[in-house]
């Protein structure tokens, strides 16, 4: 397509001419990078050869060629020429090989195709040419142009033996050094005998290999042996896929290397020491016979398992040995990551915080950093405690009454005790300020809010409720599934696992919850009482027709096979207000035999209900709850955050 052949009609989206440059991060400004990244898909294409050339000076071509499987015009408009491709969607999750390579087995580094763009970091345009088949095509790339963020300037078709791709970019910025690039692409891409990449006509063999800091021969049993090297990759690679033990046998790399033998774990891939360090273990073909013919991994071999062991402890060795460069990069890390915390220690306990951070660095070396990170809150928060900060604190900040108030309770109580009765009225309290400010907002999102947070403080219908004999039943759970199949609504949550007892229906969420007995004819588990709780959706007036569904809801339930007793329903439809003519309570069978009693009622009356059981401690204490806002209660409460509006309300 030619340049400005689609033009700016103005129902068209429009593109900034450095748009591409800009979605590409490091890859548009670090030539290593992006290099790199050109070398990896070279990867996913199946070669087995990368050739980069560099030019000395700005103004002349660089150029990046591999011998992969190249791609058809069809193939190349549909990967390269698509924004967002999905490889593992259309390509599946391996990489295709060559012809003469087919059997061989690579896990692609590419996801997206973001990489296939690098050559923007030197220039808006660059050409790309690639064969298969015997045919070929060469194309310019172009960025220049606001109707689309790339396009196809120029395409020409030929004839050419072989398969491939090369890519080219006369090179106008961030021209990057060759011996730069040589070390990090060595590093990068050690792991694999099969595979080489050659910067200006040289590549770097793992003998020569400038980062190679140790080679040690292991013996495995009686007379076998194995190179063990350890490898300094400088720099830590974006995608750490393949950091870890690479096994060659032959020349011939076994399985993807992971820092893991076998089926035992060596070493945690976050730490640092796994992301800068790599290491391989080179065997002759005398242990071919042990690999699995796919080459997938090791077969389950005496052997094997030696050899397993003996590389776990080269491993061990190596880190205990290097790992002393990384003990006060570590400690202070971890100590950032605590920074707050750790700021408002006293002088002697930073001190003792800091020396136990870097003893622990040095005992576990291989430690992941979010473990050390824990473990240092854990100490500094010991520190706290220990010193009395927090308490001095807010003890300096008591007025009299407040003061009068803590010496009566001490003498009556225990700390742990009152915390206990404290934290149990503090939730319920929680739970009534919270829907008493969101039930009357109408910016709540009653759905994800409201509604579970009512079906989850079961105490309010009544006393008898409060137990925790109340539970999701998986048998009551199958029955709504049955009963309300064809009225539930699209709208869910997103992990509806997280409110097993919750039924959402097109107008109203239903809660269900029962209680267990066993009955005396054979002993068995069977439902006793079934707490049934119809929460309205918006401001929902509850009028007789809803009392109907309700009635319906119960005699559905009933009426299904899978109910293997018949429970007593206690039923609450749950609204902003009743219509007038509404019978509010209703029971269900005969005078002798009821087996349900309905109840309307409001989100008002549930919380005045709640207050006065709670003898109106809330008034008492009206700052606690009502200077806090409702959606904060929730978190609170729920233990999780709500779903709140862009600007929630306070009242």
């Amino acid at each position: 397509m030619a340049k400005g052949s689609r033009g700016n009609a103005a129902n068209e989206a429009l593109f900034e001419e450095d748009y591409v440059l800009r979605t590409l991060g490091k890859i548009g400004y670090d030539g290593e990078t992006a290099l790199t990244e050109l070398v990896a898909n070279a990867w996913d294409a199946g070669a087995s050869r990368v050739s980069i050339v560099i030019p000395e000076d700005a103004g002349s071509s660089l150029t990046v060629e591999d011998d992969g499987h190249g791609m058809t015009a069809d193939n190349f408009r549909a990967r390269w020429m698509k924004l967002g491709y999905n490889r593992i969607k259309n390509q599946g999750s391996g990489v295709e090989f060559p012809p003469e390579r087919a059997g061989q087995h690579r896990v692609p580094f590419g996801r997206n195709g973001v990489g296939r763009h690098g050559l923007l970091c030197f220039a808006n345009q660059y050409e790309v040419e690639t064969w298969r088949g015997g045919d070929a095509i060469s194309l310019v790339i172009n960025t220049q142009n606001n109707a689309s963020p790339f396009y196809i300037e120029r395409e020409t078709k030929s004839k050419k033996t072989g398969h491939g791709t090369r890519l080219s970019v006369v090179v106008d910025r961030h021209l990057p050094n060759p011996l730069s690039v040589r070390k990090v692409l060595a590093g990068r891409f050690v792991h694999d005998p099969q595979f080489t990449v050659e910067v200006n006509g040289r590549s770097v063999p793992l003998a020569q290999h400038e980062g190679l800091i140790n080679t040690e021969v292991l013996r495995i049993g009686s007379g076998s042996t194995v190179a063990a090297h350890i490898v300094d990759t400088t720099k830590a690679a974006q995608n750490t896929r393949y950091q870890g033990i690479a096994f060659w046998v032959n020349r011939r790399l076994v399985g993807t290397p992971r820092w893991a033998v076998g089926t035992t774990p060596v070493l945690d891939g976050r730490s640092r020491f796994a992301k800068r360090y790599a290491v391989v273990i080179e065997a002759d073909g005398t242990w071919a016979p042990f690999v699995e013919q796919d080459w997938s991994r090791f077969k389950t071999e005496p052997e094997v398992d030696r050899l397993f062991s003996e590389v776990a402890s080269y491993v061990h060795r190596q880190v205990e040995a290097l790992s002393a460069s990384f003990v006060e990069e570590n400690s202070e890390d971890a100590l950032m990551r605590n920074r707050e915390e750790f700021r408002n220690l006293p002088t002697g306990a930073k001190v003792e915080v800091a020396q136990f951070t870097h003893a622990l660095v040095a005992d576990h070396p291989s430690i992941a950093p979010e473990a050390l990170a824990k473990a240092v809150r854990a100490v500094i928060q010991l520190q706290s405690g220990r010193g009395g900060i927090r308490l001095l604190d807010k003890l300096m900040h008591l007025d009299e009454t407040d003061i009068e108030g803590l010496d009566r309770l001490l003498e009556q109580w225990t700390v742990q005790d009152a915390l206990v009765v404290l934290d149990e009225i503090d939730a319920r309290l929680s739970v009534i300020a919270a829907i008493e400010k969101l039930a009357k907002d109408p910016a709540t999102d009653e759905l994800h809010t409201l509604h579970p947070l009512i079906t989850q403080a079961r105490w309010l219908f009544g006393p008898e409720f409060d137990s925790s004999e109340y539970a999701s039943n998986s048998t009551l759970r199958t029955v709504a599934e049955e009963v309300f199949g064809s009225r539930k609504a699209d709208t869910t949550f997103q992990n509806p696992r997280r409110r097993p007892d919750l039924v959402i229906l097109t107008d109203a969420t239903i809660s269900l919850t029962a209680t267990t007995t066993f009955n005396g004819t054979d002993h068995l588990a069977c439902m006793r009482d079934v707490l049934l709780i119809e929460l309205k959706k918006g401001h929902s007036t509850i009028g007789r027709e809803e009392m109907h569904q309700a009635e319906g809801y119960i005699e559905d339930l009933m009426s299904n096979g899978a109910l293997a007793s018949r429970p007593f329903f206690h039923a609450y439809v749950v609204g902003h207000e009743i219509a007038q003519a509404t019978t509010r309570t209703k029971s269900l069978g005969e005078s002798q035999d009821v087996f349900a009693r309905i109840q309307a009622t409001t989100y008002g009356q549930l919380t005045d209900t709640a207050n006065r059981r709670l003898m109106n401690l809330k008034e008492r204490i009206p700052s606690r709850y009502e200077e806090v806002n409702g959606y904060d209660l929730v978190q609170k409460v729920m233990g999780q955050p709500s779903q709140a509006p862009l600007m929630p309300h306070t009242e």
